[in-house]
């Protein structure tokens, strides 16, 4: 899927979200992928050109050079791993494009650079318009996708990646239907709630909402429940509404979701008391649920 050169990664944050942490929860949400050694075939390359030149070091193939990047990376050597992962990058290996982008995107070892970043992702974006949704590297294709989309949504201040909705909203919709990422899903969900870069769509926002909150992403389950409780486009449902919330709530994690409680607290105190029982049993089963099924 090439890229054009009009593109941003800016997170679409929840209504009262700290964007700081959101951005770092979301910049650490596929770091267990550095562990994987994974490979990409040959493809047609974006022009990415801000590349630091790196010494040839013996690595044996682009493989070789992604697991010492890995190596360096976890032992705490952050220059070491950028020599590394960008020679195995150069080497079409996915995962070290994906690693490179976030470093750069976080400020990871490196100079934080959103247009590193973002050609970083491009270049996979270009790369990977025959992989399969369930190859290994599924989740950092689709993590890159959403990361594009981001970007596209406000742009990268003093350079040629401007604002973009509709860009972003394919980024999204890729990632969101072709992987089925709950990231994605979710941001997808956003654009139709609003009506950013789409018709705006609550009935369209909820279904995309559903499937991530089905995969435990609790702002989806939260914004979901808002709108069941409140019949925002669509009949009201009470009960179901209460329990995506009540599912929410019981996740959260830290004041970044201070926002998940409020619209909990608003929900559940206009709420009978028979709406708050079955919404906790109803909760509750889902909950059971799905532990067995991780299990």
């Amino acid at each position: 899927m090439p890229i054009s050169r009009t593109v941003s990664f800016r997170p679409m944050w929840p209504a009262g979200a700290d964007p700081g942490r959101l951005r770092a929860a979301l910049l650490a949400g596929f770091l267990g992928f550095t562990l994987m050694l994974a490979a990409n075939g040959p493809t047609t390359a974006l022009d990415a050109t801000v590349r630091t030149p790196v010494p040839e070091k013996g690595f044996r193939s682009g493989r070789d050079a992604l697991r010492s990047g890995v190596r360096d990376y976890n032992a705490g050597d952050k220059q070491g791993a950028v020599r590394a992962l960008e020679y195995a990058a150069d080497q079409g290996q996915t995962l070290a494009l994906w690693k490179l982008g976030r470093m750069y995107a976080s400020g990871d070892g490196v100079p934080q650079d959103d247009l590193k970043a973002f050609e970083y992702f491009t270049r996979i974006a270009d790369d990977t318009t025959d992989d399969a949704p369930d190859t290994p590297n599924s989740g950092v294709l689709a993590s890159a996708f959403n990361a594009l989309g981001t970007y596209f949504l406000e742009g990268i201040k003093g350079t040629y990646v401007r604002p973009n909705p509709e860009r972003a909203y394919e980024m999204f919709n890729y990632a969101a239907s072709y992987f089925g990422d709950p990231n994605a899903q979710y941001n997808l969900a956003r654009l139709y709630l609003e009506g950013t870069g789409v018709e705006q769509d609550p009935r369209k926002a909820a279904r995309w909402f559903n499937l991530a909150a089905e995969k435990g992403h609790r702002p989806a389950q939260a914004l979901l429940g808002d709108l069941l409780v409140n019949g925002t486009g669509m009949p009201r449902q009470t009960v179901k509404g209460l329990t995506w919330l009540a599912l929410a709530r019981a996740g959260v994690q830290g004041s970044s979701d201070a926002w998940i409680v409020d619209l909990y607290d608003k929900a559940w105190a206009s709420a009978s008391e028979g709406d708050r029982a079955d919404a906790m049993a109803q909760a509750q089963s889902l909950s059971t649920g799905s532990t067995r099924r991780r299990r």
